[in-house]
């Protein structure tokens, strides 16, 4: 076995204790036992978070060693630069940034930032821990950065927005991306993060038989604890939160059989299928249905995933001021 290999294999055996990712109170229950990962809940503020974690997380190996059967797939690469497939991204994201320099930060093989470069006048550039996965953004003609996001010097003023799309479910400490994004953002900058929502309807009518609840994802956010973080923060303001997507799809399939583990392949064949359907224009009245279903699920903060928007204040807020509400 070569050396690198044998690092990565020790890295996967070490574990990592932590507080709370939002509120930093070490006091938890036991929440969920699933696909060899423990997970525990805040006696503080309610969030669900792995613990302890594999070093293998913290540092990134585990996502390199899945580019090519993952990132680089074929399925996968095809749903990722589909149109359709970051819709509700570029739109909320130009309606807040309508040009400027943007950080896509896990920015994978670009295809948000592929796409952005079709309505206005952005300059793109993305990061991620794959340089597999880079590479092939790179191929797409953006701009990528290959050092650790946190190990970017702290330039402020060196981007107008920041985006963190289903990010900050995998990192150990969401705080030091948070913060670190305010380095570097412009006065008034704008930061857009999306994470999958703990209060959504999958997640209250399966718990941990849903999928999306697995080892790589560290951090289960409720709106409630998101208030806590940004609170802690004290640097940004609240423009907006939200939530979005709904897969009825994935909630009949895990109910029907629930698994330790999805495999990725079949995870991209879903996704490829999905923007299909999106599509089609003989499903039209099915999608006027689904579209109704999310907007439902939207307002009452139970879709799929929770989306905030942050902007920049370097001024001091009292505390409580501008935070997210709870959800209901």
């Amino acid at each position: 076995m070569k050396a690198g290999s044998n690092d990565k294999a020790r890295q996967a055996l070490r574990l990592l204790r932590r507080a709370c990712p939002a509120c930093d109170q070490v006091l938890a229950d036991p929440c969920w036992l699933k696909a060899g990962a423990s997970f525990v809940r805040c006696r503080g503020c309610g969030m669900v978070y792995a613990n302890p974690v594999s070093e293998a997380f913290a540092t990134g190996s585990f996502y390199e060693e899945r580019t090519e059967s993952f990132y680089l797939s074929k399925d996968k690469l095809q749903a990722d630069y589909d149109p359709v497939r970051f819709q509700r991204e570029w739109h909320l994201f130009r309606h807040w940034v309508p040009q400027g320099k943007v950080l896509d930060v896990g920015c994978s093989t670009g295809g948000f930032l592929r796409g952005l470069k079709r309505f206005g006048d952005y300059e793109l550039v993305g990061q991620d821990v794959s340089l597999g996965a880079l590479e092939q953004a790179s191929l797409e003609g953006i701009h990528v950065l290959r050092d650790s996001f946190l190990d970017l010097p702290d330039e402020p003023g060196s981007y107008d927005a920041i985006t963190f799309w289903a990010v900050l479910e995998h990192v150990v400490d969401p705080f030091a991306f948070l913060s670190k994004a305010s380095s570097l953002l412009t006065h008034s900058g704008i930061c857009v993060l999306l994470v999958p929502n703990l209060h959504s309807l999958a997640m209250r009518c399966l718990g941990s038989r849903y999928r999306y609840v697995m080892a790589e994802h560290l951090n289960y956010f409720s709106a409630a604890a998101l208030a806590c973080l940004v609170e802690r923060l004290g640097d940004w303001r609240v423009e907006q939160v939200t939530s979005t997507h709904f897969n009825p799809v994935v909630i009949l399939q895990d109910a029907i059989k629930p698994r330790q583990e999805v495999p990725d392949a079949e995870r991209a064949r879903l996704l490829k299928r999905t923007n299909t359907w999106k599509r089609s224009r003989f499903l039209s009245p099915v999608k006027a249905l689904y579209g109704g279903v999310e907007f439902a699920l939207s307002g009452i903060m139970a879709a799929d995933n929770l989306v905030v928007v942050l902007r920049r204040d370097s001024g001091v807020r009292k505390r409580g001021q501008g935070l997210i509400p709870s959800s209901p």
